[in-house]
């Protein structure tokens, strides 16, 4: 049965910036998520736990701050800071999901909203502006807008901030939602030369939230000497100057929406990226996505995997130390350089040279899951009950 229509409603760091980037970004994941006076242990045990991939212990501790908070106000705090669900079931009744954070965090969470939708009467979505167009390719939305729709008016109105929709449903790396695609988009129009594979790149991450995500150009040389070998095409994703790019990197992609930097990735066979909202994007695409961290990654990329299970699509490369791009940016060179149309005239062609592609950028065809189909539409589900025990 289809689905009802979407209404319309730079230089390397400094030890002491880096510093400060680490200190920002820790007090930012603190302030949005946790209670005043206690969030130092409370987020590090948190952390700890989702990192480990112990999400229900990481859920333990969110009900605790859940319970805490009841009946606290935090309408004068900035939107991203505040919390929106209050623990109710979201069963037989509307929903309005909210999305206060990064446009990355948006593109990641609401995978969730298809799920919302198969327990709730209604689902509304929120959403900034630049993703809007986006937004409305997800299966499951009744409405998206960028207006804040009055709560007021609305009796039985569930709100729901889009990063507690993972605790709502009690996600643990057993049930995670990981079908991909979720966008749906038609891939751009690109012109491709025989034996040339069309790579995006990132280096430069936005927002400023935390500066230690963005690679110093001049560690991109290795890419840009390969780029100049032939065999890969690199095209430049991200919004800058054309003079910021190191001489013969690639071209500038020419975008200017993100649903058209969607439609742009869609037609590429490898994007490249550092830690930001790109990275998200291409693996709800399900396009081969290499994320590049630094050794300090956030949480949702967990410790040690090299791989998402957020994301069958992405492979991750991780700094070994603090600020260590350069051997981050070697082993991408290396990789790179065993997909066969870089070593010259001996390339490898037809079903061979699909799978010397396919084993380069660490999945099978396009769009499939490391799961069966039946462990991925039992992921879809959620985690207790018939109908979800959405608390």
């Amino acid at each position: 049965m289809g689905q009802p229509p979407v209404e319309a409603c730079s230089r390397p760091a400094s030890a002491a910036s880096n510093l400060k980037c680490r200190e920002r970004a820790t007090a930012s994941a603190i302030e949005q998520r946790f209670m005043p006076g206690r969030e130092g242990d409370l987020f590090e045990a948190w952390r700890a736990y989702m990192r480990a991939g112990a999400f229900e212990k990481a859920w333990r501790i969110s009900d605790q701050v859940l319970a805490e908070r009841r009946g606290a106000r935090c309408d004068h705090l900035p939107l991203h800071q505040r919390w929106l669900w209050d623990g109710r079931s979201v069963i037989d009744r509307p929903v309005l999901i909210c999305c206060y954070h990064g446009l990355g965090d948006t593109i990641q969470f609401i995978r969730y909203a298809p799920l919302v939708r198969e327990l709730a009467r209604r689902v509304e979505v929120v959403v900034q502006p630049e993703l809007q167009a986006l937004a409305r390719t997800v299966r499951g939305i009744d409405c998206v807008t960028a207006d804040r729709l009055p709560a007021e008016s609305r009796p039985g109105l569930i709100q729901v901030e889009i990063m507690e929709l993972p605790h709502l449903f009690r996600t643990t790396l057993g049930n995670l939602p990981n079908a991909v695609p979720y966008f749906h988009v038609k891939p751009a129009a690109l012109a491709r030369a025989a034996g040339t594979r069309n790579i995006g790149l990132v280096w430069r991450a936005g927002n400023g939230w935390d500066c230690r995500r963005t690679i110093p150009a001049a560690a991109l040389a290795p890419l840009a000497r390969l780029s100049r070998l032939g065999g890969i095409r690199i095209h430049i994703l991200q919004l800058c100057e054309q003079s910021s790019i190191p001489d013969g990197l690639g071209v500038m992609a020419q975008r200017d929406t993100i649903f058209d930097l969607a439609r742009l990735m869609r037609a590429l066979d490898l994007v490249i990226t550092v830690d930001s909202m790109p990275a998200h994007l291409a693996g709800a695409l399900a396009v081969p996505v290499w994320t590049l961290l630094h050794a300090d990654a956030d949480w949702r990329w967990m410790s040690d995997r090299l791989d998402s299970p957020w994301y069958p699509t992405m492979r991750l490369f991780r700094q070994r130390r603090e600020g260590e791009w350069d051997w981050v940016i070697e082993q991408v060179a290396d990789e790179l350089r065993a997909f066969s149309p870089l070593r010259g005239p001996g390339a490898a062609d037809g079903d061979h040279e699909k799978n010397s592609w396919r084993r380069v950028i660490g999945y099978g065809p396009r769009g499939s899951s490391s799961r069966s189909g039946r462990e991925s539409r039992q992921g879809r589900r959620p985690a207790t009950g018939k109908r979800a025990r959405s608390r």
